[in-house]
């Protein structure tokens, strides 16, 4: 249950003669339902503003299914990450305006009103290569999700420098950068060396051997001389979005 629903709750009970008992009845999932093989946290679109995110990698379909109807419930938006299409096929039987992303491997609901949705602009997502475009894809659909504008530039890696250099107009408006890299992961530092926002660095699994799945894009993001950086961990585009969502939604005085 987000706060606008608890609003609802507390209005329908207060003018609408709504009883106690179905008031009681309504807030008795807060704050979490357990399914036995899940305890799905309600509250947390109350604590921190935006509903628990579904893991799938691991999860059978049913149990990503079983989680997701149950956070339905009681939130307008759904987001699951690492989603296999068997998922995705089990969650539309129960949710038929469900979305699948098959490059981001994200499946999607939002049932709130168009006019409700007041969507920042602010976010520049920025893509070494085509190979990393899943985790940019899943920074960017988390990060929409959470109403923030993103604007994607891919395929603007540092083995052609002029590439990057002409998006510098993009790079410069933005409020916050999510630069996403595998092989030597040298693009959140030049990015860095270019904005006065906050860059978060994305390492991929992306590489021949020595790049050790990420663990070389890592280290060179973690020691980086660029200022202003931080780094999330490998292939999680998922929290690079979260965080440019949340950086993006401060208000426009703290970041100008």
């Amino acid at each position: 249950m987000d706060e606008s629903r608890l609003r609802t709750l507390l209005k329908d009970f207060k003018d609408n003669g709504l009883s106690e008992d179905e008031v009681i009845t309504r807030l008795r999932g807060l704050p979490f339902e357990d399914l036995g093989f899940a305890k799905v946290d309600h509250h947390r679109a109350i604590r921190q503003g935006f509903p628990e995110v579904i893991f799938g990698e691991g999860k059978t379909p049913e149990q990503v299914a079983s989680i997701g109807e149950a956070l339905l419930k009681q939130s307008d938006r759904l987001l699951v990450t690492r989603a296999s299409r068997d998922a995705y096929d089990a969650v539309v039987d129960k949710a038929p305006d469900a979305r699948y992303d098959d490059i981001a491997r994200t499946i999607v609901v939002d049932r709130r009103d168009v006019g409700s949705k007041k969507a920042a602009p602010g976010i520049l997502i920025v893509c070494a290569g085509t190979a990393d475009l899943p985790v940019a894809y899943e920074a960017a659909i988390t990060a929409e999700l959470m109403d923030s504008q993103v604007e994607r530039v891919f395929d603007v890696g540092v083995a052609g420098l002029h590439r990057l250099l002409a998006q510098l107009p993009a790079l410069q408006k933005a409020r916050v950068v999510v630069a996403v890299a595998g092989m030597e992961g040298a693009l959140p530092s030049v990015v860095g060396g270019l904005v006065q926002v906050p860059v978060i660095a994305v390492p991929t699994s992306v590489g021949y051997g020595a790049s050790f799945d990420g663990l070389a894009a890592l280290l060179s993001m973690l020691n980086s001389c660029a200022t202003g950086i931080g780094v999330v961990n490998i292939d999680n585009g998922f929290g690079a979005g979260y965080l440019a969502a949340l950086i993006n939604s401060l208000p426009t005085a703290v970041l100008d």
